[in-house]
């Protein structure tokens, strides 16, 4: 269940802060309307990178769609054959 509270009960930030969890943000809002959200900052870090990683990989398929070259996965394991020779562990 979320955690929503008021903006006024940050004059109390340490019991809003102590309900604060990864994967639990506290919700606050003002004249009833959601408008902040407080993260725990693993969970901010968390949040930072997958948006990150969506981000290149929209980048990547449009590329493609635009007819930018592409390897299958085969052909770069090939590739990588040829430049290790016979290293490979």
């Amino acid at each position: 269940m979320p955690n929503i509270k008021p903006v006024s009960d940050l004059r109390n930030y340490n019991e809003v802060l102590s309900d604060i969890a990864v994967g639990e943000p506290v919700f606050l809002t003002k004249n009833g309307r959601g408008r902040y959200a407080i993260l725990d900052i693993k969970e901010y870090e968390k949040l930072h990178a997958e948006l990150k990683l969506v981000s290149e990989l929209l980048a990547v398929e449009r590329e493609r769609e635009a007819g930018a070259k592409y390897y299958t996965l085969d052909e770069v394991e090939d590739s990588l054959d040829k430049i290790l020779g016979d290293n490979n562990v």
